[in-house]
């Protein structure tokens, strides 16, 4: 379990994280959220003791996680696949940090194995891919077999194999009783794996709910009708308080009224249905519409700067 309280760390006039308050449980996915510059990266090296908060506390097990005396066994941690010895074979970097924390050399090769890495054990760390070292960034967090997991941008550089890997790895995790909370920016995956999110804005907490809740809250339903009369049975939407547009394809996209009021408004005017169903809000839609007045760094717009060097 992961605990902040009060959490707030400034760099000069600058505050990356703002009295920031969370509880990460055991059990469960958990998804840390929010834009570039949001504070989430800072937020995880508060929590593992990297950087000095500069009030309040966090504490990983009831106790600050500087004072483990074997901290890959309490947590695993993937931050910087990067971070690694480049002349350094794959095995002898997963050894050195397991004779450091007092863990058997036979889990250099368990961990090894289970990430995909056994065949490439003795290639130097800075001849992998970007998808290789990811993937040795994940066996050293794996190594001390700890119940608390932390993972900032876990699918960096994977193909769509090793995506699907690290997602049921998680998940699998979580299921054991494991503590799992895991940074990223992408939406679709995070959709895919989170049951539980925590998202930040400029520092400050913004939602901590669950990840069907959060959907919910933040994006409107939207009910798919495809009917021979569209144009007659948008006018029907409209007069009974929803409101319908007209897609691409034929097909209304009806907000407003919930679908089984649609579907007896069809049959009362004795309008054929082809098709009545619901859209799927996406996590991307929720998270933009909550974070869209906390985004620090904003692109301009395509068309102004395409073509500026003809």
């Amino acid at each position: 379990m992961i605990q902040a309280t009060e959490l707030t760390k400034r760099y000069r006039d600058r505050v990356a994280v703002d009295r920031l308050s969370f509880t990460v449980q055991p059990g469960r996915v958990t998804g840390f959220l929010g834009p570039n510059g949001a504070g989430k990266s800072t937020t995880m090296r508060l929590v593992l003791g990297l950087d000095a908060p500069t009030s309040g506390t966090v504490a990983v097990n009831g106790r600050p996680f500087a004072r483990s005396a074997y901290p890959m066994r309490e947590v695993g941690a993937l931050l910087d696949a990067k971070a690694v010895h480049g002349g350094r074979t794959v095995y002898h970097h997963l050894l050195c940090l397991a004779q450091t924390n007092d863990i058997p050399r036979r889990r250099v090769h368990e961990v090894l194995d289970s990430v995909g890495l056994g065949d490439v054990a003795g290639k130097r760390a800075h001849g992998l891919s970007l998808g290789m070292g990811q993937r040795l960034g994940i066996a050293a967090a794996l190594l001390g077999d700890p119940g608390v997991l932390m993972f900032d941008e876990p699918i960096n550089g994977l193909d769509p194999e090793g995506i699907r890997w690290i997602r049921d790895l998680m998940r699998r995790l979580a299921t054991e009783g494991r503590t799992v909370f895991v940074s990223s920016h992408v939406m679709a995956e995070m959709q895919n794996t989170a049951d539980h999110l925590l998202v930040i804005g400029r520092g400050r907490l913004i939602a901590d709910c669950s990840m069907t809740a959060f959907i919910d809250r933040h994006c409107r339903t939207v009910v798919r009708v495809r009917t021979p009369f569209p144009a007659d049975f948008a006018a029907l939407v409209t007069g009974a308080g929803g409101a319908a547009t007209r897609d691409g394809d034929g097909t209304l996209s009806v907000t407003g009224l919930p679908m089984a009021r649609i579907g007896d408004l069809a049959c009362r005017h004795r309008v054929p249905l082809h098709e009545l169903s619901t859209i799927r809000a996406s996590l991307e839609q929720a998270f933009m519409e909550l974070t869209k007045d906390t985004v620090e760094y904003h692109a301009s717009d395509p068309t102004e700067v395409s073509g500026g060097l003809r």
